[in-house]
């Protein structure tokens, strides 16, 4: 089967969707697929190789552009493709992640618009793109890419889908208005849609409501990740203290600061283990601030020798992570529709401590890889934590059972062969699996 994903880059951030997206088109092609990962917006950051074709549609400049001023909705292609260098994206990337999404509302309204918005010549470019590569079947990354899915369906004729994993997080940053106007859109885009994919059941409930999406539409496709380097000997330091990881983007949406708050709160309980919490993950200067602010607390509380922060990692560096810590604690204030990170750490024996929302019930309630907290309770979260560095036998029992669940039912070739059986019920050439 010839696949094409447009996926989009995350203004020069580690993402979870470029991730996932990354880790699916590789698997893909090991499984005998025709797939093409084309990146939209700017390159995409992974930290595994990089399945993605050198050329991005809807370049953040040329989009921007064609946002403020008239004329450059009418420059020649020559003219776009100087704005549309790689290198040249990837150094605006280091100021567009400053930007918030609420200043983006007039321009994400206009995508969605499609070709009847300020960057249909955009969409026109992608048309002809695809209508050159001839796919069997076009997915888009999220639905704020969907509005140049009615162009695509009536020029190419063949099935499109919609990921679905983290597009709530941009919207609910807008005003009521402008969020319903995207819904409008969106909905409206939908009439060309197939069928929809969402990362986790609790997710695909989420959306159909929050968006006005049919549920039945919208098929569950859990994550799984590449299982290379993972699994390894854990650190046999017999003299390393016990210790809780955070691996995530450090920002306020997964939970940083609830972490810091659950450890200062951890190591104040009589009795509690010495124990010391490290901290990795992509940060970027928008949230160097916030991240400070944690840092004077941990310092605050005379426990700043027991923190370290580690620069956000290659693969490598990030199993090796892994690795080092005992429980991993990510207690997102978002309600996560993935959780990479959890499998990740599942991967090398690591259980976890999770607020009971988003899709983190369905993954621990079905593996038995670690504890679900009160969602509002920082004493509920120390108190887990507590649990499993002093119950040895049960943070040994939940990370062998967590390693087990990925094994057998989170790997990328899973993800993959359970993505295609999805494509071939509407696809009418069926494909190997």
């Amino acid at each position: 089967m010839r696949i094409a994903f447009i996926t989009a880059g995350a203004a020069g951030m580690y993402c979870g969707s470029c991730m996932r997206d990354n880790t699916l088109v590789t698997a893909l092609r090991r499984l005998g697929h025709d797939a093409l990962l084309i990146p939209a917006y700017m390159p995409i950051k992974v930290d595994e190789p990089d399945a993605s074709q050198q050329k991005v549609f809807f370049g953040g400049v040329n989009i921007y552009l064609e946002q403020k001023f008239w004329l450059f909705r009418h420059t020649p292609r020559f003219l776009d493709r100087l704005f549309n260098f790689r290198w040249l994206l990837k150094w605006v990337s280091r100021f567009a992640v400053r930007a918030k999404y609420s200043e983006q509302a007039e321009l994400t309204i206009s995508m969605l618009r499609g070709a009847r918005g300020k960057q249909a010549k955009e969409v026109e470019k992608l048309v002809e793109y695809l209508r050159d590569e001839k796919p069997d079947v076009v997915l888009f990354t999220n639905a704020l890419l969907s509005g140049a899915i009615p162009s695509v369906k009536q020029a190419l004729g063949v099935p499109v889908f919609v990921t679905l994993q983290g597009d709530d997080i941009f919207l609910d940053e807008l005003s009521e208005h402008e969020r319903q106007k995207c819904f409008e859109l969106i909905r409206e885009n939908g009439g060309s849609v197939d069928a929809y994919i969402s990362t986790s059941a609790y997710y695909a409930d989420h959306m159909a409501g929050y968006m006005g999406v049919a549920r039945e539409n919208i098929h569950v496709v859990p994550p799984g990740i590449s299982l290379t380097g993972h699994g390894g000997p854990a650190d046999a330091n017999p003299t390393r203290p016990l210790t809780i990881g955070y691996f995530a983007r450090i920002c306020p949406e997964k939970g940083f600061h609830r972490v810091v708050e659950a450890f200062i709160r951890l190591r104040q309980t009589p009795g509690a283990p010495d124990a010391k919490l490290r901290a990795s993950g992509w940060m970027g200067e928008n949230n160097r601030a916030y991240f400070d602010e944690q840092v004077k607390r941990l310092t605050n509380a005379g426990l700043i020798g027991d923190f370290e922060h580690v620069e956000s990692p290659a693969h490598d560096d990030k199993v090796r992570f892994m690795r080092s810590i005992d429980v991993l604690c990510v207690p997102t204030v978002y309600r996560e529709p993935k959780g990479l990170y959890v499998l990740e750490a599942w991967a090398n024996g690591v259980p976890v401590v999770l607020p009971a929302h988003g899709s983190f019930p369905e993954l621990v309630e079905s593996t038995n890889g670690g504890l679900l907290v009160n969602p509002d309770s920082i004493e509920e979260l120390a108190g887990g934590l507590h649990r499993v560095l002093t119950d040895h036998e049960f943070r040994r029992g939940a990370g062998r059972a967590g390693e087990t669940a990925v094994r057998e039912r989170f790997t990328a070739d899973t993800m993959a062969r359970d993505t295609v059986a999805l494509l071939n019920q509407f696809v009418r050439t069926q494909a190997p699996v």
